[in-house]
């Protein structure tokens, strides 16, 4: 149900607001799409064009010589010294695993770097979104990371958002992860308090001309760590899959019910299931990092079903030889009925929702359903995509 607040304030978007479809794609792969832009273009020219601020939230920050990542450092570098402010928020998870950039990044003019601890915050998650918002406007949101691997070396998706409604919303969060880094209450705790004034509302975008209008509707979490409880994440994509009469998409880095608690999350498997059940057609997509024990079972539960398949995404090594924690499908997504979507840094496992950050949008259009349909479609009958055995032993894909 959606809040009075949110409810209160939908509005019919001016024709300037636009939505595009952003992309990483491994080199040597055969999954480009001509007429999507790459990550690191659309990152280079946001920065770029920034005017008066740059913020970034992401999960860790890392870079290799000679990578595309490296020409993003170096953009910010010249934008703080053109005099914009950027600020730079990332996962205390790894500020001992990659240390190296953001201690670089902070010895830049007018760059901060804050370390956030959701594992102390929010009961054990982490900082999990990765966002960048400039000049309260533009905003990029999806699965790559700030890693030079996810520049051309895995398999992502994001969304480039050119609303100043969308912006205000993705900032009202960073500002609370902001504050709350830096031991100081989010912005909308004070405003609970009569402190400071408070706004979240729901936007409409137009999906450029050709499109038609899309309906963009933010989809955060963790409960409890948002400005407004009606943005959680986790309700918004059941009500999408619940809505589904034809077909049902997901594609996700990893897929679990059963997470290293050992506890079952039952509110997407029970989802997917019915929606099977109702005969809906129900494609899941994951990494092949999931064969590992203790997730493929369930992936193989979910492939007994009727009406239900499951398939691993095989990225295979580059010719240059392994590299740790890359070749891998890291896109989250989800399509049903090719008309609603939802685009997020969330996999889904009960963490991801309850405990950690993460930003994604719920999209509701049929052009734009109908783009992302295809957008799954390319890799699900790809060389790449191989089938879930239900009866199969497999052996995990090495990762590191």
């Amino acid at each position: 149900m959606v809040s009075p607040l949110l409810a209160a304030l939908v509005l019919a978007a001016p024709a300037q607001d636009t939505v595009r479809l952003v992309e990483s794609v491994p080199l040597e792969t055969n999954l480009d799409h001509a007429d999507v832009p790459q990550t690191a273009d659309v990152w280079l020219e946001l920065i770029r064009g920034a005017n008066e601020e740059i913020v970034l939230s992401h999960f860790y920050a890392a870079t290799k010589a000679g990578s595309v990542l490296d020409e993003v450092i170096a953009a910010l570098e010249d934008a703080g010294e053109r005099g914009i402010r950027v600020r730079f928020l990332v996962a205390e998870t790894f500020r001992e695993t990659y240390p190296l950039v953001p201690a670089q990044l902070s010895d830049m003019a007018n760059v901060e770097v804050r370390w956030i601890d959701y594992g102390a915050l929010a009961g054990g998650g982490v900082l999990h979104a990765k966002y960048m918002v400039v000049d309260g406007r533009e905003t990029f949101l999806g699965s790559p990371n700030f890693d030079f691997r996810a520049m051309d070396q895995i398999q992502e998706l994001g969304l480039h958002l050119s609303s100043p409604r969308f912006a205000r919303c993705a900032l009202d969060v960073f500002e609370g992860d902001w504050a709350a880094a830096g031991g100081e209450d989010a912005p909308w705790q004070r405003a609970a308090r009569g402190m400071a004034p408070f706004s979240m509302q729901l936007i409409a975008l137009q999906a450029g001309a050709a499109d038609g209008t899309t309906r963009v509707t933010p989809a955060f979490s963790p409960r409890g760590h948002l400005p407004d409880g009606a943005l959680w994440d986790l309700p918004q994509l059941i009500r999408l899959i619940d809505s589904a009469e034809v077909s049902v998409r997901a594609q996700v880095l990893t897929y679990d019910a059963v997470g290293y608690d050992r506890e079952y999350f039952p509110d997407l498997e029970h989802a997917l299931r019915a929606a099977a059940a109702r005969g809906v057609r129900v494609q899941l997509l994951v990494a092949d990092w999931g064969k590992r024990r203790g997730i493929v079972e369930g992936l193989q539960s979910l492939a007994c079903l009727e009406n239900l398949e499951v398939r691993f995404v095989v990225i295979p090594d580059h010719s240059a030889g392994f590299e740790p924690f890359s070749r891998v499908a890291h896109a989250k997504l989800l399509v049903v009925d090719e008309a609603r979507a939802w685009v997020g840094s969330s996999n889904w496992e009960r963490s991801y929702f309850t405990t950690s950050r993460n930003l994604g949008a719920v999209l509701e259009g049929r052009a734009f359903g109908t783009r992302l349909a295809g957008w799954f479609d390319c890799t699900w009958a790809s060389d790449y995509a191989e089938p879930v055995d239900p009866g199969k032993r497999y052996e995990p894909r090495r990762r590191r």
